[in-house]
């Protein structure tokens, strides 16, 4: 094991010194940042566009329904044919008609209606005008049956259950979804890193191969020191690249608040207590408040805790998916040979991915999350998935966590071994396409 060393230095300085790696170690938070603020724009000035529909009304209903809003003006027509009201949107370029007919009752009235546009509308649009028919339906509904529009209000109003701990500490609903998105962002840039890096891995020892430079190497290293210095120095450039990132995407959010004038005391609860006092509105007060108490709870999630073992995760995830790379890098001659052995390896990861999130979001200790998060090639995304609950009494037992952290190892050290056989084998084979029985007969040699 004295040159692996060696291998991982020269591993890790081919990758940081390549051109490309530079460029985009650099460039990519930029083009992220810069990719967030135009789709921010983009928002913006569609949902700032307005649109004009005209409403001709002949019966007695809907008088004062239709106001115009930010993103919506009505053009009332009167006394013009439905014909003349037509021609005349389309010669404006309105948006479309409101067509509401001359009938005896309202009911037939909302049937009979109709919105006139050139092309297919929009879903919002339709949402829009669909709720001022159904709100006056059910306001003549009510009158019907005697029952006034403030009377319903009471009857109709919101009503949310109080939760709290056993022991009487008050709970948040939703609170364990927001956990599990947190963990999941964890395990997703853990997926990332695997397939990222994984690939390089695989790449460089495609490379090799066939420039025939692995036959010189390998006379004076063993292929198993080979295959493990270029999975630690590949993943060594990916964390100086990560790390890179997040200083880049600091500074960038550092700059970003200074020339937009983003005060960070605005996150604090200083507004709210300022709210109540000055006699604020008490519903708006008790929304900033139930806000107060989610952002409290997220700055409560063991973040020191959740980091460490993402980087335990991270670093047992990554050595055994690279492992696989590495080997199915050593068995094909070129990249296009690999594609029908790459699927197998990304399906635990989006299998990882979904079936996590749907497991912990609904029971983060049912038997499919707990399952998952023992199984060694979607534990380390599920199992993150679950942390921000904390560990111990209310989170992850203590004795998964552990018996997930001694799978992995086990199973890092299997694969490895495995990986190593297929790796001595197919790194000198050449002008062969392998296939799963092929690899098979390898692993016994």
């Amino acid at each position: 094991m004295s040159k692996l060393p060696l291998i991982i230095k020269r591993e890790y300085l081919a990758k940081v010194r390549n051109k490309s790696f530079v460029i985009m170690t650099f460039l990519s938070p930029i083009l992220m940042v810069g990719m967030i603020v135009l789709i921010a724009y983009l928002t913006e000035l569609n949902d700032n566009e307005k649109r004009i529909i005209a409403v001709l009304n002949e019966s007695d209903f809907f008088s004062n329904e239709f106001l115009t809003s930010e993103t919506t003006s009505y053009v009332k027509y009167k006394d013009i044919s439905l014909e003349e009201a037509k021609d005349s949107t389309m010669n404006m370029g309105y948006y479309g008609l409101v067509y509401i007919p001359d009938e005896d009752n309202l009911q037939k009235v909302a049937q009979r209606s109709f919105f006139y546009s050139k092309e297919s509308p929009s879903t919002t649009v339709l949402e829009k005008l669909e709720r001022i028919f159904k709100e006056r339906l059910r306001q003549e509904r009510l009158r019907e049956l005697g029952i006034s529009a403030r009377d319903y209000a009471e009857m109709d109003s919101k009503y949310e259950l109080n939760i709290s701990t056993f022991d009487g500490e008050h709970n948040l609903k939703g609170l364990n979804e927001i956990k599990a998105v947190i963990g999941g962002g964890f395990g997703y840039l853990i997926m990332m890193f695997i397939i990222i890096y994984g690939g390089f891995v695989m790449r460089s020892v495609i490379e090799e191969k066939t420039s025939r430079i692995i036959e010189v190497i390998i006379s004076s290293v063993k292929p198993f020191q080979l295959m493990l210095g270029k999975i630690i120095g590949t993943s060594l450039a990916g964390i100086t690249q990560f790390a890179i990132w997040i200083v880049c995407g600091g500074i960038l959010l550092f700059v970003a608040m200074a020339i937009f004038n983003i005060e960070p005391s605005t996150l604090t609860d200083s507004g709210v207590s300022g709210g109540i006092g000055n006699g604020a509105n008490p519903i708006l007060s008790s929304a900033d408040t139930t806000m107060q108490l989610y952002a409290q709870e997220i700055f409560d999630i063991p973040w020191a805790m959740l980091l460490f073992f993402f980087m335990v995760y991270f670093v047992l995830g990554y050595l055994i998916y690279s492992s696989i790379y590495a080997a199915i890098g050593a068995a094909v001659d070129n990249e296009t040979d690999t594609q029908q052995f790459i699927f197998p390896i990304i399906l635990p990861l989006m299998l990882a991915i979904y079936v996590g999130f749907f497991s912990v979001f609904s029971n983060p200790h049912g038997p499919i999350a707990v399952g998952f998060s023992l199984f060694p090639l979607t534990s380390p995304i599920v199992m993150l998935m679950r942390l921000p609950g904390g560990i111990g009494e209310g989170g992850v037992p203590i004795w998964q966590l552990v018996s997930s952290i001694l799978i992995l190892i086990a199973t890092f050290i299997g694969i490895v071994w495995l990986a190593a056989k297929i790796y001595r084998v197919g790194i000198l084979m050449y002008g062969k396409k392998p296939s799963y029985k092929e690899l098979l007969k390898w692993l016994k040699y």
